[in-house]
């Protein structure tokens, strides 16, 4: 009989690779096409269709499917090892992983808003939210690894040590963009 758990493991971690690729990306892409609005016309224009366009086939051809691919590759690991929903880690992981559903069905709400040219968040802004997936790997992937062995108080003092020095980083980088604006 073949074991058939390496095997979904395996594309589960895959898809989840490429699904964070993609949600990585996406706000990126934001950040570009944001700043791309206040280029002179001719410019504009061209940066704004790449960025779309780049934009596009992240989002359709990579970021969704490897989304839905890693939902049921973890969903048949699910009824490979159903002993998992009796343990506290994985209904804490669950959590988290809802919670990164909720981020990405967000990111897909800002992706139509700047296909359709509505530009309702700033650069930084858009630079905060791509450390939400950060924050959300970090705490899957602990959780995933360590297991029972990681007590929530070390997660919970970790998550927001990572959150702290995001912030800053994000604040010096500012900054730092500032400061070059003006020399």
């Amino acid at each position: 009989m073949v074991d058939y758990y390496g095997y979904v493991k395996a594309l589960h971690l895959i898809f989840v690779i490429t699904w964070f690729a993609g949600l990585f990306y996406m706000p990126r892409l934001f950040i570009y096409l944001i700043e791309a609005q206040s280029k002179p016309v001719l410019e504009k224009e061209i940066l704004s269709k790449q960025f779309k366009l780049m934009a596009r086939r992240l989002w359709y051809i990579i970021t969704w499917p490897s989304a839905v691919l890693a939902v049921f590759f973890a969903l048949v690991l699910l009824y490979l090892m159903p002993g998992w929903l009796a343990q506290t880690w994985m209904l804490i992981k669950l959590i988290f992983v809802v919670l990164l559903i909720g981020y990405h069905l967000k990111t897909h709400q800002m992706y139509r808003q700047f296909q359709a040219n509505t530009f309702n968040y700033s650069a930084n802004a858009m630079r905060f939210w791509n450390e939400g997936a950060t924050l959300l790997l970090f705490a899957i992937v602990f959780l995933a690894v360590l297991k029972s062995s990681f007590h929530w108080i070390f997660g919970v003092i970790g998550l927001v040590g990572l959150a702290v020095l995001l912030v800053l980083g994000i604040r010096l980088y500012k900054k730092y963009r500032i400061k070059n604006r003006h020399s």
